[in-house]
């Protein structure tokens, strides 16, 4: 199944969802795409209160539903302050090393629709200025925003029309080399979503009915921890996709599908998890077992709002997470392998 799937098709649409701003709580212009991109499939899409979108696939027999999900939205960030001198004081969206964003370029979304350009910073940026410069500690008290515009006072910022509560985006310079490796911000879980619509452009390029009826839930408020808080009630089973962590003594590569046995939330469904590893060995595909202890998915979110579901995740391997990340798009062609056989298996 691997050899069929539409490679330029995944990479340009993972590029177009990773440069398309969706800090949690700001997805409206991200999810316009996903919907044009499921109507170019001739697939249409509904709406949950939150945001969300449900692409609804029938299947060849009735019996149960199965749930896909994946989530759009990313670290981002709000405006918490304007100081004095006329930078911004922010408030995180999402969970991440203050570090990580340090001397990032980030855009301010104002309510009235601008943009205006920025950089994160420590409150003191300069080894030549600040002799503790580099000893610092990075916190949220400690960082801010140094506009791309002449202000020099608070008045100044809000006569741009910046107010509290205004949205943060960060950059997320994308590069996809030649070699397949793929680094951005945001494959968490953009690389998953674009997963999903590469098996679904296979599935419908090679007339693949899925067994039973898919609904792919493409959530806004994973970042936060209630994407998926609310299903669709007929679902039966959900088959999260988001990334795989890497590192200590995790076994999953930047190649592999990764198949989460274990998050913070528990165990995940022992048959469905079976099921998945049998048949990542049954199409060889590249594939790891691992436990994330530290980690929370859709499922995770469906299963603590009381989803009466079974559950299981996957995703391509992601190394750095919720940093600077980096993946191989050998991974998501696993990952998109696995998702195809794993619907169309009666």
């Amino acid at each position: 199944m691997k050899s069929k799937i539409n490679q330029t098709y995944v990479l340009d649409l993972l590029k177009h969802l990773l440069l398309t701003p969706s800090p949690s709580g700001f997805c409206q212009d991200v999810m316009k795409l996903v919907a044009e991109e499921a109507g170019k499939l001739g697939f249409s899409i509904s709406y949950t209160n939150k945001g969300g979108g449900i692409i609804t696939v029938p299947g060849r027999q009735e019996g149960k539903v199965i749930g896909l999900s994946a989530h759009v939205d990313t670290l981002g960030a709000m405006v918490r302050s304007i100081k004095k001198d006329g930078s911004l004081r922010f408030t995180s969206v999402g969970g991440y090393m203050m570090g990580s964003v340090e001397n990032e370029y980030c855009q301010v979304h104002t309510r009235s629709g601008a943009t205006y350009e920025g950089t994160i910073l420590t409150t003191k940026p300069s080894v030549h200025v600040y002799p503790d410069a580099r000893e610092f500690k990075r916190e949220e008290a400690s960082m801010e925003i140094r506009l791309d515009e002449n202000v020099r006072s608070e008045e100044d910022v809000k006569n741009l029309g910046i107010s509290v509560g205004d949205f943060v985006s960060f950059d997320p310079r994308p590069r996809f080399l030649d070699n397949g490796y793929i680094k951005s911000r945001h494959l968490d879980d953009k690389a998953g979503v674009a997963a999903l619509f590469g098996m679904l452009e296979l599935m419908k390029r090679e007339q693949l009915a899925p067994a039973y009826p898919l609904q792919l839930f493409i959530s806004t408020y994973e970042e936060v921890g209630h994407g998926a808080a609310y299903l669709p009630p007929e679902i039966d089973e959900l088959l999260a996709v988001d990334m795989g962590a890497m590192g200590d003594d995790l076994s999953c590569t930047e190649h592999d599908v990764s198949i989460c046995a274990k998050d913070s939330s528990g165990p995940y469904d022992y048959n469905m998890t079976s099921k998945l590893i049998d048949l990542a060995k049954r199409e060889g595909l590249q594939y790891a077992v691992d436990i994330y202890p530290q980690y929370g998915s859709d499922a995770s979110a469906a299963l603590r709002g009381g989803s009466n579901i079974r559950a299981a995740l996957i995703g391509p391997g992601v190394h750095a997470s919720h940093s600077m990340e980096r993946t191989h798009s050998e991974a998501i062609w696993n990952t998109i392998a696995l998702l195809t056989a794993y619907v169309t298996e009666a």
